[in-house]
């Protein structure tokens, strides 16, 4: 299945240049591409950390946040994120806000494998356990948001590298993460923009 996804190749203001296999585009110099994060959450406030399976190509075995993935082109961003929580965590969205829209990151792993995306934040809201997809997600966890950001804000806990500059963002926005500000989608990246009401 994902020899044939593509995604969404973007030029340095965020704008579409053309799509790629999504199996060839990470190495050593991985052109930046459109992503999105998802940071799952029940009524309680409690955030659903992922750790990615072992067989990934980047970042494998590393604790994370819910869930991660490429829009496919055409696709909006918000439903890029309901289909990968269904696929990779067995999970039913209930909704799907946009937090960070303009969050984006290039981080470089010690076998010299680049990340580099254009990737807004989405908070997800579940009233279920997850159903992890084992190809995907080695293990899951629910941690309250308040104890699991500040682990992540003093240094103590090992997560990967885009989690950890989401954080302090997230965090800026309240303790209260189901009452965090929903963003305008106007502020997304160009390449998204016209997506962002498509579901």
């Amino acid at each position: 299945m994902t020899s044939q996804e593509h995604v969404v190749l973007l030029d340095g203001e965020g704008n579409s240049i053309g799509t790629a296999p999504k199996s060839t585009v990470h190495g050593a110099d991985t052109p930046l591409h459109l992503a999105f994060s998802s940071y799952v959450f029940d009524h309680r406030g409690r955030v659903l950390l992922s750790r990615r399976a072992g067989s990934k190509l980047t970042w494998p075995d590393a604790w994370t946040n819910s869930c991660c993935g490429h829009p496919l082109p055409g696709e909006s961003l918000s439903s890029a994120v309901i289909r990968r929580l269904g696929f990779e965590l067995g999970l039913a969205v209930e909704s799907v806000d946009l937090i960070l829209p303009g969050f984006s990151y290039r981080a470089v792993m010690d076998n010299g494998t680049v990340e580099n995306e254009l990737c807004p934040v989405y908070r997800a809201v579940v009233t279920e356990e997850a159903a992890p997809n084992a190809e995907e997600v080695g293990e899951v966890r629910w941690e309250p948001w308040t104890s699991f950001a500040a682990e992540v804000m003093s240094g103590e806990l090992d997560i990967s590298p885009w989690a950890r500059k989401q954080v302090p963002q997230l965090v800026a926005l309240g303790p209260d993460p189901l009452a965090w500000p929903v963003a305008d989608a106007a502020a997304l990246p160009p390449a998204a923009r016209p997506l962002a009401s498509n579901h």
